[in-house]
């Protein structure tokens, strides 16, 4: 299999690469160049938003594109219109973002989607960059387009700072705020996970929208932090304090206390329906395989993860967790 990533030095896209080359398929970049591709790929340069900046994927042809791209949905028109007639299928990296709000526990992909356009040149509403993004794979591949909406996503080269920041926090040791309930229910995916399904479901020729996340449930906000307590093996003593005394205190679910959401917003991202996915072949690791290895890839980069220039920086503001955890 010939597949070609559009991105593939970060996060999603690096660890589509990576799993890629372990199925032994020849693999193609193409990327602006900011970042060193990994090992064993054929480079392209490119810049999607400049004018002529898709030259280098004039030419060519692929088995499966894979796309994670995640601003104007312009961007993946050009490209998807670009490759329709020399590419097999073409797999865009979506996000349950998309769905409207409010979306009810237990949503599948039937639930309506936010208005958008392929055409949008305004990259400033994720959910609406998303979904028009969607629209401009399935215009130009139809049934051969992909789409994996994916939630959470967690595990090495993470650039975004949710599992990272807890790790870095309870590697820190001490009393550790932990936001209640503790059998608080999570749902993610492992980007290694993600990957693996969307390059052999690509490859099977399967097309459609699909959440590709683990169920509802799959691990806990206990079993989440237990294991990155036992992973860093850290002096660390989990604290654990109630939803209404954290959100009374003005602390921010999500983005203060990453993963961690309440009412309507834990709904929307932890209680999506993914039977559609694991009937589709979604495997998924164990939670401590995850943490481990996000725990080793952080070590060997010396503890500060990277983090996306469009993400918010994570995290509770020491004064504010030392004041609660003081009662």
């Amino acid at each position: 299999m010939k597949v070609l990533v559009l991105g593939g030095t970060e996060f999603v896209g690096r660890a589509v690469v990576e799993e890629a080359l372990g199925l032994g398929w020849d693999v193609t970049v193409f990327n602006r160049g900011s970042n060193e591709p990994p090992a064993g790929v054929t480079a392209l340069r490119g810049d999607r938003t400049a004018p002529g900046g898709l030259a280098a994927l004039e030419r060519g042809e692929w088995d499966v594109v894979v796309d994670t791209w995640s601003w104007a949905a312009s961007a993946v028109r050009d490209s998807a219109s670009l490759l329709a007639e020399r590419a097999g299928h073409y797999v865009y990296v979506s996000s349950r973002s998309v769905y409207a709000e409010p979306l009810p526990f237990g949503a599948d992909e039937s639930a309506p989607v936010v208005a958008a356009s392929a055409d949008d040149d305004d990259d400033s509403d994720y959910a609406r960059n998303k979904a028009g993004a969607e629209l401009a794979a399935v215009a130009a591949f139809g049934d051969r387009a992909l789409l994996a909406r994916a939630g959470l996503i967690i595990g090495p080269y993470e650039n975004v700072g949710r599992l990272p920041w807890w790790l870095t926090r309870i590697a820190r040791g001490g009393p550790v705020l932990a936001p209640g309930p503790a059998d608080l229910g999570l749902q993610y995916v492992d980007a290694r996970d993600l990957a693996v399904w969307c390059l052999r479901a690509a490859e099977r020729g399967i097309g459609g929208a699909f959440n590709v996340v683990s169920p509802p449930g799959f691990v806990t906000m206990r079993e989440l932090l237990d294991t990155c307590v036992k992973v860093t093996g850290a002096d660390a003593e989990l604290r654990w304090i109630e939803a209404e005394k954290i959100l009374a205190a003005g602390v921010t679910p999500w983005i203060q206390l990453p993963i961690w959401l309440v009412g309507e917003d834990y709904d929307f991202m932890h209680g999506g329906d993914v039977s559609k996915a694991m009937a589709a072949g979604l495997r998924l690791r164990p939670l401590a395989e995850t943490v481990a290895d996000s725990w080793a890839w952080l070590q060997s980069i010396g503890g500060q993860a990277p983090l996306r220039p469009d993400r918010p920086q994570k995290g509770i503001d020491p004064a504010v967790e030392a004041r609660l955890l003081a009662g």
